[in-house]
């Protein structure tokens, strides 16, 4: 039995950065032996959640949890991500003067994910927005 969960993130609202990903921090305790792996997806989410705040007007998380793994996509609509590859390199930022001094955007929200996902997929379109799809598996710790 699969269990989903979708929510959705205002862009600019840092006060609500963070409660996505303590809303499924709270649930993977409840369901996820493994401190090591509630961890891992929880960083995920939780980078995820301020690149969408600090870049994006609006977004959608997606959030299926499984036996065996746990899917999580986040689709925004923004300006889109212009060079992936650029934007995947540690201390690369494009956020704002504004959200920096507020202690964000230093540049490595996108590793950060990769690096705590076992499955990381981003695709961006210039003008509309980005989805990124991560997959961390259960068995893996």
């Amino acid at each position: 039995m699969v269990m989903h969960f979708e929510y959705d993130i205002e862009g600019g609202d840092f006060s609500k950065a963070g409660n996505v990903s303590s809303l499924l921090k709270k649930t993977l305790k409840q369901l996820v032996g493994n401190h090591k792996i509630v961890k891992r997806i929880v960083v995920s989410m939780y980078e995820a959640e301020v690149n969408v705040v600090a870049h994006a007007y609006s977004g959608k998380v997606i959030i299926d949890i499984d036996t065996d793994k746990i899917s999580i996509q986040v689709k925004d609509k923004g300006p889109g991500i212009e060079d992936i590859e650029q934007a995947m390199q540690d201390g690369y930022s494009t956020a704002s003067e504004k959200v920096r001094e507020m202690g964000f955007g230093a540049g490595m929200g996108l590793s950060n994910i990769k690096n705590n996902s076992d499955e990381f997929e981003l695709t961006s379109k210039l003008g509309e927005g980005t989805e990124l799809k991560i997959v961390a598996y259960l068995k893996n710790l």
